[in-house]
């Protein structure tokens, strides 16, 4: 019987997936936020978001017996082509033999944590590159050395809503399968962990730990503050030393000029997250692939050699740069 999962049975094969998408779900933040539309096998590599425009309000009176023009209705497409990304690591059979650690076991666990970080990372990339910007202090990133505060988050929020964007109700949830859980409505703002103490000493901060009945989006959720939900994850890697003048008081790599985070504070689908959809068999878009060592082939006719993989094919896209805003700021030297 042949499967996807290379040299295991279904069963196993399964099982390994499993174990896979458990150890990469946890780090996947972004993927939990986005507009999630899986796209079919054998139907190209470029897929297309339509969305109707939005039309203006009608605010001439109508004339008696006068029929008025018809609105113009009308779609637009944002294309988003998808990329295949994944890795492999080599488990020989003396080491799937002799060695005390379970370490194809554990080579799943890592395997699934690299495949959560690609994702996490492409999907980053593609949101940070959004044109509609904030600085914590001047007018531009070179300039910037100030942590984020009160004045940044209403300023984003300012946008967000006089661009019609709404609050995000539902997200992902924590199963392997594509269906979502509902949420308090919030806008929501991803950043690094070096933020956080900024978040925390904004003024109505509540902490994760005082939400009461409130449901939580992820374990990397660390409070709310007025209408924003912050999310940090360690991934969201600052711009080093593009800022302005560290001095003492801004994280600086060489102590000159002031790294520069990015913060993206979004509404509800101002992304989306695409990757094809694979056979059921397949279970999803992270496809593991074991191959156990002692199976003979062309080049290594004693089975001396096995594998752990896996591959992805996807994608994410900025579906309305209104609904993301990037705040650009620095972390503070002293955190207290």
């Amino acid at each position: 019987m042949s499967n996807n999962y290379g040299d295991i049975g279904v069963r196993v094969g399964v099982h390994a997936e499993k174990k896979m998408l458990e150890h990469a779900e946890p780090i996947l933040v972004l993927n939990k936020l986005g507009d999630h539309k899986p796209m079919p096998r054998n139907t190209g590599e470029v897929i297309k978001f339509r969305r109707p425009v939005p039309l203006g309000a009608a605010l001439t009176p109508i004339a008696e017996g006068v029929r008025p023009a018809a609105t113009n209705f009308r779609y637009e497409d944002v294309p988003a082509t998808l990329a295949q990304y994944g890795a492999w690591m080599e488990l020989t059979d003396k080491v799937a033999d002799l060695h005390e650690d379970p370490v194809g076991s554990d080579m799943s666990m890592m395997a699934g944590e690299q495949a959560a970080e690609t994702i996490e990372l492409v999907t980053h990339g593609k949101l940070i590159a959004g044109t509609n910007v904030i600085y914590a202090n001047g007018t531009a990133r070179a300039g910037v050395n100030t942590p984020l505060n009160i004045r940044v988050q209403r300023l984003a929020v300012r946008s967000l809503m006089a661009q019609r964007g709404k609050r995000i109700t539902s997200v992902l949830s924590a199963s392997t399968q594509v269906s979502t859980q509902a949420i308090e409505a919030a806008f929501v703002a991803v950043c690094h962990t070096d933020i956080v103490s900024s978040v925390r000493k904004m003024p109505n901060f509540v902490p994760v730990a005082k939400y009461g009945s409130r449901q939580v989006i992820c374990a990397e959720e660390i409070g709310s503050v007025e209408d924003v939900r912050y999310i940090a994850s360690p991934l969201f890697n600052a711009w080093a030393d593009v800022g302005g003048a560290a001095g003492t008081t801004a994280v600086s790599t060489t102590g000159t000029s002031a790294d520069v985070y990015p913060v993206l504070f979004m509404a509800a689908k101002s992304f989306g997250c695409i990757a094809l959809k694979g056979s059921k068999a397949a279970g999803g878009a992270i496809k593991p692939m074991v191959r156990q060592p002692g199976t003979p082939s062309h080049g290594d006719e004693l089975g001396q050699s096995g594998s752990v993989a896996w591959k992805t094919w996807y994608t994410a896209v900025i579906l309305n740069d209104a609904w993301l805003v990037r705040g650009e700021v620095a972390a503070e030297v002293d955190p207290t």
